[in-house]
């Protein structure tokens, strides 16, 4: 395989296949420009190179750009133009494989998110091994994603110096560099402090204190990668069947504040999305758990 040049210079080939070769139009090119530019983004802060990129990494990437609440058909699009790179580094000899050939748009529609039951989330951090090096961390970790409802990105980024667990908050960067304060409850709070007071006498790399979930055998900051494996390995665990992510933490912690009779305006502000239209998918997702109930128990829809 040839050597991988840097971002700039790739993405400056892979226009030139775009325009000369695929004879892609003009407003199609530069979206798969600016799709191909966060990808390689993504990647390097993955810290993986182009030739180790899997069908899995591009999956996290795909779910970092739902995060966005991006159009069903901008994700099909995203989809389109990651398939284009990839048969272009291909053609290029960058890699050997094409993984993004196993990767499928989503279809146009509403998609009301997963979420999970309060005794799901008790039982995936019941599955943690307490004997594990990463027991502490990862209670913490599941903890603050489902108490604090954090994206993905937020969660790795978060920093000791925003936290403030005798008042009970921490302030987190989201998108767009926006900041917000995010209340902590009692059990994610004890959690944090747990993981950090064990941390303190661990393997911490320079640069990296003030983060405040790292590896234990690295001391670097956790990355996106494993923040989803680890979910997904404690939902196995735990025996939900269903495709759990990171990111259905933060429904579940948005749902069952409506279940709880939270104002929409709150949760909004605690999920940071700019406008409330985003944060009213959730409403629907309350309406149909209520058409379930009533087709369960309503007298005139029971068959038993």
């Amino acid at each position: 395989m040839r050597e991988t040049p840097p971002a700039k210079k790739l993405l400056q080939g892979f226009g030139a296949y775009l325009l000369l070769e695929a004879g892609s139009a003009e407003n199609s090119r530069e979206a798969y420009l600016r799709d191909a530019a966060r990808l390689l983004q993504f990647i390097d802060e993955e810290q993986t190179p182009l030739s180790e990129v899997t069908v899995q990494t591009l999956h996290s990437f795909m779910v970092s750009m739902m995060e966005l609440y991006l159009s069903p058909r901008s994700l099909r699009r995203i989809v389109s133009g990651i398939r284009a790179l990839f048969k272009y580094l291909v053609i290029e000899g960058y890699i050997s494989s094409n993984p993004a050939l196993l990767i499928q748009p989503p279809q146009i529609g509403l998609h009301l998110p997963q979420v999970l039951s309060v005794e799901e989330i008790d039982s995936m951090i019941a599955a943690i091994n307490p004997d594990s090096r990463e027991a502490l961390r990862d209670r913490a970790l599941i903890e603050t994603l489902y108490g604090c409802g954090l994206r993905v990105s937020e969660v790795i980024n978060l920093e000791i110096s925003r936290l403030n667990l005798e008042q009970g908050y921490l302030t987190v960067v989201g998108k767009g560099s926006k900041e917000r304060i995010v209340p902590l409850g009692e059990i994610t709070a004890d959690a944090l402090r747990e993981w950090l007071a064990s941390r303190a006498g661990g393997k911490i790399r320079p640069g990296e204190e003030n983060y405040v979930f790292l590896a234990p055998r690295t001391g670097s900051r956790i990355t996106r990668m494993r923040v989803f494996d680890i979910v997904r390995h404690l939902a196995d665990d735990a025996g939900i069947k269903r495709d759990i992510s990171p990111h259905t933490l933060r429904h579940s912690f948005a749902s069952h504040l409506l279940e709880g009779g939270a104002n929409l305006r709150a949760i909004q502000q605690m999920l940071g999305h700019e406008s409330i239209a985003t944060t009213q998918i959730y409403i629907h997702i309350d309406r149909s758990r209520l058409r379930e109930e009533i087709l369960l128990y309503h007298p005139r829809n029971r068959h038993n």
